[in-house]
């Protein structure tokens, strides 16, 4: 007879094969594996329902966690919507944009258009609901790839959302904007039907982000159609100049993390917290940096669940750690982070050397935070925990944050957006700004697999210390507080609570 063990082990296999097999995970009722496969899963803690019939793969230990949920989110919107009706659906015009403009977030109410629907609303996960309403489909239904949505098209969703969507979602608006290739895809969309007040609307809005020429297009064969256009500004302030938006479309995520930037910078400059800088020799800041090395990676390892004591950490700086031979240093994952936290700081005090020698403090932490982030991970190569070719590059996988409603963004994403990441930290001058939205938009990016916290604060830490403020440590203590100020800033786009935190440590 089988052990309870290799039962479940049979069950798991049979979840991997239907996921091997679909293109997403979700399971609905348990024909998909069998009333006692799913059953078992459910027991041990590898599925969880979602609504009555509905299933995700999970983790032990993670039931009802938010990461299981938002890892599954899109992929049950799209098979649901599938199941309930077939291909005749799709997200709203607001929701496409959304989409398109690269949201981390998913919505708390989700509504689906179809012919088929029965203005329904459902409970999901977490507080989030799906509403059905009855309406027709666009003209040009696009099928998402990675998820299987239906969408409405980039322009035709810019045509016909809502007109207050600009100034409500200005950053997604105005993203999804500079993501156009050509006029004529505005135009094939309002251009039939005689749609002057939508065309106006999108002239306006196209000269907003300075795309002057694609909005003149539209305007020009509007009016030899006989129409009258009078372009109208639909967003509630004028835009400042784009970097690296001109005639070609862009990609999404590189508009996007600068609009964040100069809104956040602005909200910064707003809060008038700006402590007076002291002015130090090399040598103290230096000092100062090592009186407080101890203490900082007690905490900053600590808020990263690690379990370090600072004895042990004063050993590894020492060059007295011998895993070998103490059995106070065999917990290896503590004793191996220490060192590698150890090995990174140097690395940091080196970059801060260097910016204090004359070299640009963003373009300093541009070039070298991936050499801080190696020296964090270099001892686990050493030790055969993880290979040296894991920590070549940005990640590979998608990850998500534990309790957070904000998705890191996805893999090829973080390709697009660090380039332009370095680039605004080489472009800002304001020291206290290169710190805060410099560890703010490493961790929203997320561009490694693990240390991206850790990385963040050496990144905020050196930009301080270069720009003639002190040391700020994050106690674990602090750790509730600091979370949610970012999860603020990634929700509501709001660094000022994240500010007001890293502030609060200055000494006047």
């Amino acid at each position: 007879m089988a052990s309870i063990q290799e039962k479940l082990a049979d069950s798991l296999g049979r979840l991997k094969a239907y996921q091997d097999k679909n293109k997403h995970s979700i399971l609905k009722g348990q024909k998909a594996l069998g009333e006692t496969h799913t059953r078992r899963l459910l027991q041990n803690g590898y599925l969880e329902p979602i609504i009555r019939g509905w299933y995700m793969p999970c983790m032990p230990g993670l039931e009802g966690d938010t990461t299981t949920w938002y890892a599954s989110y899109w992929d049950f919107v799209a098979a649901y919507c599938s199941d309930r009706f077939g291909s005749s659906w799709c997200l709203t015009p607001e929701e496409s944009l959304d989409y398109y403009a690269g949201e981390t977030v998913a919505p708390t109410q989700l509504i689906i258009r179809s012919p088929k629907a029965s203005n329904n609303i459902i409970t999901l996960k977490h507080g989030d609901t799906l509403l059905d309403i009855t309406s027709s489909l666009p003209d040009g239904l696009v099928k998402e790839a990675k998820y299987g949505l239906n969408l409405y098209s980039l322009a035709e969703a810019l045509a016909y959302c809502s007109p207050t969507y600009f100034s409500k979602s200005p950053i997604n608006a105005r993203t999804c904007l500079c993501m156009l290739n050509s006029a004529d895809e505005i135009l094939k969309v309002v251009a039939d039907h005689g749609n002057s007040v939508r065309a106006s609307r999108i002239v306006g809005a196209l000269r907003n982000v300075n795309r002057n020429e694609m909005a003149d297009k539209i305007l020009q064969f509007m009016k030899k159609l006989g129409h009258e256009i009078r372009p109208e500004d639909p967003f509630e302030e004028k835009a400042a100049e784009f970097l690296g938006v001109n005639r070609q479309a862009v990609s999404p995520y590189a508009v996007r993390i600068r609009l964040m930037w100069k809104q956040m910078k602005e909200q910064i400059k707003g809060l008038g917290l700006e402590p007076a800088r002291a002015v130090l020799s090399m040598e103290d800041i230096l000092d100062s940096m090592e009186e407080n090395y101890i203490k900082d990676s007690y905490h900053s390892l600590s808020i990263e669940g690690y379990r370090v004591t600072e004895g042990l950490i004063e050993r590894v700086r020492s060059g007295k750690w011998n895993p070998e031979d103490s059995q106070a240093d065999a917990d290896r994952r503590n004793a191996l982070a220490a060192r590698g936290y150890y090995q990174a700081f140097l690395k940091v005090k080196d970059s801060v050397r260097k910016v204090l020698q004359g070299a640009e403090a963003g373009k300093a932490v541009a070039e070298d935070f991936e050499d801080w982030h190696f020296e964090m991970f270099q001892p686990c190569i050493t030790a055969g925990i993880i290979k040296a070719s894991d920590l070549v590059g940005y990640r590979e996988n998608q990850v998500y944050i534990r309790g957070s409603k904000h998705t890191p963004l996805s893999p090829d994403a973080v390709r697009e957006a660090m380039p332009v990441w370095m680039e605004l930290m080489e472009q800002e001058e304001d020291a206290l700004v290169r710190a805060i939205l410099g560890h703010f938009f490493f961790v929203y990016i997320h561009p490694y697999m693990d240390g991206n916290g850790r990385t963040a604060r050496f990144i905020m830490n050196a930009m301080l210390v270069t720009g003639g403020y002190p040391w700020r440590i994050i106690t674990v203590e602090e750790r509730t507080s600091y979370m949610e100020a970012l999860e603020k800033a990634s929700i509501e786009g709001d660094i000022t609570s994240f500010a007001k935190i890293i502030l609060s440590g200055r000494k006047e």
